[in-house]
């Protein structure tokens, strides 16, 4: 299986398996020079790690990440990074029931279709598990962000659970770490904690929508058509697992205005341009404005239920299916840190590609 890399100078290639003794992240082209150690990278997995709550799965991962290689008297040397997270709670028993079964809505029957073998242990490659790797990787993005453009910050919540939308007019930054869901709407917190706990006492699951946002992002970052900043985003936040659409600031809803609404007019303040809106998202032409970048996707409810559903086997013969094991009733809670990490990475790629290219930004406004 290749193509397990993303990025053009800061390149990320994950490794590991859901029931595999560890899994982790190799980082080629960090910058020399970065501040790093576990704890700075730590902070960012325990957000993410399961059997924190009971709305997430019971599996008990300390998701302790191991710094092996790239690092010296706590400064990356520029070399590759070699990141580790040992898996400490498998319990691959629990599959052995379906390993000649295919999961309705899991990736098993498409993996058996194109490499004629699977891991049947909670899905291998598929497996959300994977993307603790990606968190580990964006963890080393942040700090070497924080040096070259130290007035970014990123920040991801969760704004849809199933039907239900937080309040914007409820919208309140300092709530998100207050509650099991990373939601900056209290009273949605509230709600959605009623809500997902008859789901998870049924044994069933929900979608939900994260959405990332970028704030001091330079103006510049990006270039047209093929390398744009909006193209790699998209497919950065699509290539997470169990996601299914992706939105650059307005998104779909960008086809119900007019020309008049969408476009974000422009004038000249103190420091150079202000925007009266944003509903470009932050990225005109493939190219970073300098407002937030703003980013949403989908995640659809866990496969993996409770209910019986109907199946084939690998022989082709017709049956039901129950997937037992420990799962997340809604997994887009845990993707809130998934998509800052991703967020983290493209930001870093794209602020060195830039620099590569550019260095500063050639066009100057006003004076």
């Amino acid at each position: 299986m290749s193509l397990n890399s993303f990025g053009h100078l800061f390149r990320v290639t994950t490794w590991g398996e859901s029931h595999g003794p560890a899994l982790g992240a190799t980082v080629d082209g960090c910058p020399p020079g970065v501040t790093i150690n576990e704890a700075m990278i730590q902070q960012w997995l325990d957000k993410r790690k399961p059997g924190q709550n009971k709305y997430t799965t019971q599996r008990r991962e300390a998701d302790q990440v191991k710094i092996l290689s790239g690092v010296f008297e706590g400064k990356t040397t520029g070399t590759p990074v070699q990141l580790m997270i040992e898996n400490t709670d498998q319990r691959s028993k629990d599959y052995s029931d379906i390993m000649d079964k295919f999961r309705p809505g899991h990736a098993d029957i498409t993996y058996w279709q194109k490499y004629g073998i699977r891991d049947y242990r909670g899905g291998g490659r598929s497996s959300a598990r994977e993307t603790a790797a990606r968190v580990a990787a964006g963890g080393l993005a942040r700090e070497a962000l924080k040096l070259l453009a130290p007035s970014l910050k990123i920040t991801g919540f969760m704004c849809q659970m199933g039907p239900h939308k937080i309040n914007r007019d409820q919208f309140d930054l300092s709530q998100i770490d207050q509650n099991p869901f990373w939601t900056p709407d209290p009273q949605a917190a509230q709600d959605w904690a009623t809500y997902l706990d008859a789901l998870r006492k049924s044994g069933s699951s929900v979608g939900a929508v994260i959405e990332v946002i970028a704030s001091g992002v330079p103006a510049g970052l990006g270039a047209p058509i093929y390398a744009k900043l909006d193209t790699d985003l998209a497919a950065a936040m699509m290539s997470i697992n169990a996601v299914k659409a992706v939105e650059i600031g307005d998104g779909m809803a960008a086809a119900e205005l007019t020309g008049e609404a969408n476009a974000d007019e422009i004038s000249m303040g103190p420091d150079g341009p202000i925007y009266s809106s944003n509903h470009a998202g932050g990225i005109l032409g493939g190219i970073s404005t300098g407002q937030d970048v703003v980013v949403r996707f989908a995640v659809k409810p866990t496969s993996s239920i409770l209910t019986t559903r109907k199946t084939i086997t690998k022989s082709g013969e017709n049956t039901e299916i129950i997937t037992k094991g420990r799962h997340d009733p809604c997994v887009g809670i845990r993707a809130v840190p998934v998509g800052e990490a991703m967020m983290a990475c493209v930001l870093l790629d794209h602020l060195l590609l830039h620099q590569g290219q550019v260095g500063a930004n050639q066009g100057k406004i006003g004076k």
